[in-house]
């Protein structure tokens, strides 16, 4: 077989029958070949064990009869402007979803991909929200509680434990196990985290529609130094937090 072939016979056949006999082939392109997939083998089983490892948390609860874990996490607790958003996903005991990490972590492409995966293979997921005017009405802690709590209540499939992002929801009548920095340390909450961040990207790219000036596509409500500028020059718009201090200062300017 030519160096082709034996491309084409060695990843249809990866055994390490097939390997040993293209690492001692004469031909530096076939045994090219074998370095190539081995590191490639070599680098799928650390991120499987990365994976699993974000598992921990669950299978101690799987093995006392939990079944169905709601991992939670928000997006957009820290910016001037949108809502906060939240989301809760119940992942099977078995999935592929290669790379998942906290968002935060991640490329948009890398999230975007993951959200599609996600949304294709968790047993069930929903997101909630609040909006900036319960945001200054309850203050942003108390309201990211509240969009956790409306992503929990639109889930179809009742859950029998969550998994929370260093939080817990009192007027959620579940168990619940808070994870300070949870996005890392269990999958379903950085599936979670996932389905929240790009959820909230895309509504602040929609929202950037109804209020260009703030170009909230680019900087998705956070007070980068030309959101800044434009909050000095025109105010506060509708989507402005204005219990936040950069909010009221911006308006103060005018």
């Amino acid at each position: 077989m030519n160096v082709r072939e034996v491309e084409i016979a060695l990843y249809k056949d990866p055994s390490p029958r097939m390997l040993a006999a293209c690492q001692n082939d004469s031909r530096q392109g076939v045994r090219r070949l074998a370095e190539r997939l081995i590191r490639q083998q070599q680098a799928q089983a650390l991120e499987e064990a990365r994976v699993q490892e974000l598992l921990l948390e669950e299978k101690k609860l799987w093995q006392k009869g939990y079944l169905l874990l709601a991992g939670i996490d928000e997006a957009g607790r820290g910016p001037l402007a949108g809502p906060v958003v939240a989301a809760a996903c119940i992942l099977p005991t078995r999935f592929e979803l290669p790379g998942l990490n906290d968002s935060k972590m991640l490329t948009e492409s890398k999230r975007e991909k993951l959200f599609f995966q996600i949304q294709s293979q968790a047993i069930d997921y929903a997101v909630g929200s609040a909006e900036p005017a319960e945001i200054d009405a309850l203050n942003i802690l108390q309201a990211t509680k509240l969009a956790m709590k409306r992503a929990v209540e639109g889930l179809t499939a009742r859950p029998h434990y969550l998994l929370i992002d260093a939080l817990t929801l009192p007027a959620v009548n579940l168990p619940q196990l808070p994870l300070v920095g949870g996005d890392r340390l269990s999958a379903s909450i950085a599936a979670a985290s996932i389905l929240a961040k790009v959820t909230r990207d895309r509504l602040m790219v929609e929202l950037d529609r109804l209020y260009p000036e703030y170009t909230f596509s680019k900087n998705k409500g956070y007070g980068t130094n030309e959101h800044m500028k434009v909050l000095r020059r025109l105010g506060p718009c509708p989507l402005h937090r204005r219990s936040f201090a950069p909010v009221k200062q911006g308006s103060s300017a005018l």
